[in-house]
């Protein structure tokens, strides 16, 4: 029997944003600071990794903790939201708003919070949302399934009637193991391990394309939607449905000296 999914959970980092690059960056300088010369394998094992932190401090020689390099390279990431140098994907807003049009909206992260609210007030999404989950507000980080559970607690919904929207492995695998169905996609356009394809509900090649795919699996009875060609600077101002017609959930609030997440 197909779930009917009344909400809609996405990831932020390489999902709905183009900071692909801007973590790596912030973390090189933080540990060129302190005598580490930044590798193409160090960028690679950023991506989905809940401890991040942890991964440059230990990059670092001396007395480094995860909590300076969460701190430093935060910092880094919002002044770099504040020079405009973060930018959603193309095609994402619009995946948020007929996420919208369909039900409640919400972000499980596992960057820092101070980035991420920066970031979603940049792009005009914090109204689109009924709850943020981020990196301090959970103590296991993906692939574990707090923050996605998190998530649809939040939002009073079960975790089965949810969808996800991820692009990693183990952004996957925590939305998986939260209970929600997933729609991948994976960063660049590349091909998912296949132990990973299994987990997911559907999987499109970029958030353009992914639009139509979202609004089959979240009104499965409906008549296929046309997708804005990747041309349209803007969504159409008649298809989300106005804030004020969408119950709130309130989140809770974050609990403090947990684990430091990854930015995703």
């Amino acid at each position: 029997m197909t779930p009917i999914l009344r909400a809609t959970v996405f990831d932020l980092d390489d999902t709905l944003l183009d900071t692909q690059h801007l973590w790596p960056e912030a973390c090189a300088a933080f540990t060129a600071r302190h005598g580490h010369r930044w590798r193409t394998e160090d960028t690679r094992a950023l991506h989905g990794n809940g401890a991040w932190a942890s991964y440059v401090a230990a990059l670092c020689p001396g007395s480094i903790g995860p909590d300076e390099v969460t701190e430093a390279c935060t910092t880094a990431m919002v002044d770099a939201v504040g020079a405009g140098r973060v930018h959603a994907l193309p095609g994402a807003v619009s995946l948020v708003l007929e996420a919208a049009r369909h039900g409640m909206v919400g972000v499980a992260t596992a960057s820092p919070r101070r980035f991420v609210h920066a970031a979603l007030d940049r792009l005009g999404l914090t109204a689109r949302l009924h709850t943020v989950v981020c990196g301090e507000h959970v103590t296991r980080p993906k692939p574990a399934p707090d923050a996605y559970r998190r998530a649809a607690s939040e939002l009073d919904v079960p975790p089965s009637d949810c969808l996800a929207v991820e692009d990693s492995p183990n952004g996957i695998r925590s939305a998986r193991a939260a209970g929600m169905s997933v729609l991948a996609i994976a960063r660049d356009g590349t091909t998912l391990p296949a132990d990973i394809a299994r987990l997911t509900t559907a999987q499109a090649r970029d958030a353009t394309r992914a639009l139509p795919t979202l609004t089959r699996l979240l009104s499965p009875h409906s008549a296929p939607h046309v997708a804005p060609t990747p041309a349209s600077p803007k969504p159409s101002p008649a298809s989300p449905i106005p804030r004020t017609s969408l119950p709130r959930a309130t989140p809770a609030p974050g609990s403090s000296g947990t684990t430091r997440s990854a930015p995703r």
